[in-house]
Parts: C-alpha cells; structure tokens; sequence
C-alpha cells in the first residue's frame, strides 16, 4: 500500500525530481542545467561546488533561470554561526537547506529560516550498521533515522533527509507534515549502489512516503542525461497516480 505523502501537499510532479549537481566547476553545472532543460526544475548544490568561488553565483543563476535550489550545506557548528549563516542563506532564494541532526544545531536553524526550508539530516546514505557501530552509536540505522527525524520536527525543522528504506517507518512516527528527501535513488534498470549502500529506485521511494528524491550519477552519467532524467520523470508520475 502506498503511503500517501502528497496529500498534504501540492507539489508538482516535475519538482519531485531533484537533480545533485555534484561536479566540479560551476560551468559544469550549468551545461548540464542547459543540457536537461525543462526536464528538470529542481536542483541540489552540495559541499563540492560550495569549494568553488562561483558557487553563489550558480545559486542565483538557478533562481534567475526560473529552478528551485537545494542548498545542500549540512551546516554543523556553534548555534550562534548556524543562525547567522542561516539568516544570510534566508535571503538567496533557496527553497531547502539542510544541517546536521543534533538538536542545538537544529533549533538554531529553525530559528533564524524565514521563508527557507530546514532539511535535518538524519543518517548518511553512504552509512550502515556498521559504521554506525565504529562510530560507537548503539542503535541501528532505522531506529537512530526515526530518533533524529522525531527530533527534527520538534525542533521546528521542516523535513528530514532519509534513505527510502526508512521512509515508510518515518512517516508511520512522524506523520503526513514534514518533508522527507531521499538521496541514494538508483532507477529500477540500474540498482547499482557503488558507494551509496542503503539505496531504492524512485517507485519504492514515493511508494513508501518521500516527497522529492535526489538523483545525481544516473542522470549525470547516462549516455542521454535528458532522456534518463525524463524516464525518471515519468516513473515518478506513475508512482504517485
């Protein structure tokens, strides 16, 4: 059964699909914003292009171009910093930014957001029991996604970002509300994980309750980026219907 996490929202089904420009130059990025076209409204600008002296530059090109912007920074530092970088990032047209779990650095996020959506991130989807073991944390991966999900929202966050293999226990703790944003979506022909290890395809993921996913090799490195993000397209359109 899938669990309805459009209901609650009218977001459109072109903007479900969020496309990671992780590369490294920002003229990168933008041939392949040009190359997709409007097969794809919604972009994520991550810690790689965020290296780059043009990154805020692309940031407001993007806006000018008419997309929405995930300003994906994971901020982790002192309240008072994540406020203050918060309250600047408030004022760039970003549509979502995320920060990392802990509950001071979410508070001091929701605090300062304005009209910017807070995306807590939860677990790594490069991560799994055992790394969370080394880390010396006791819970497994879903229990310790739905302990800090829960905390986001207390916190006043807006969403969380999650693997698709927590999404359904998610939305059972949290509700229909807050955002979840799933990363580590692989097409249902191309499953590969290389380093993403808790990975699903796009129908398993709205099936179980995400808002958006974040594709980023499989359209960057199809033979046709265009064609594949529009097959993605349509495999979300279907998923949701």
């Amino acid at each position: 059964m899938t669990l309805d996490s459009s209901s609650s929202f009218d977001i459109p089904s072109g903007q479900r699909l969020i496309v990671a420009l992780d590369v490294p130059s920002t003229d990168e990025a933008k041939s392949l914003v040009k190359q997709l076209g409007e097969a794809v409204e919604f972009y994520k600008i991550g810690l790689e292009l965020a290296g780059t002296k043009g990154y805020f530059d692309l940031h407001e090109w993007l806006v000018l171009q008419g997309k929405r912007v995930f300003a994906d920074l994971k901020l982790y530092d002192v309240p008072a910093t994540v406020s203050a970088a918060v309250r600047q990032l408030s004022n760039t047209g970003a549509s979502f930014l995320t920060v990392h779990g802990d509950k001071s650095i979410m508070e001091a996020a929701a605090s300062e957001k304005g009209d910017l959506q807070i995306l807590a991130v939860t677990v790594l989807t490069s991560m799994d029991n055992q790394d969370l073991k080394q880390m010396g944390i006791s819970l497994d991966v879903r229990d310790l996604v739905i302990e800090r999900a829960k905390l986001a929202v207390a916190t006043g966050c807006d969403g969380v970002i999650a693997s698709g293999l927590e999404a359904a226990s998610l939305r059972k703790k949290i509700g229909i509300k807050p955002l979840i944003v799933t990363p580590g979506i692989r097409p249902a022909d191309s499953a590969k994980a290389d380093d993403q290890k808790r990975i699903v395809t796009p129908k398993d993921a709205f099936k179980a309750g995400a808002n958006f996913i974040v594709v980023g090799r499989p359209i960057r490195n199809a033979p046709d980026p265009r064609l594949m993000a529009e097959i993605i397209q349509t495999e979300i359109a279907k998923s949701l219907y």
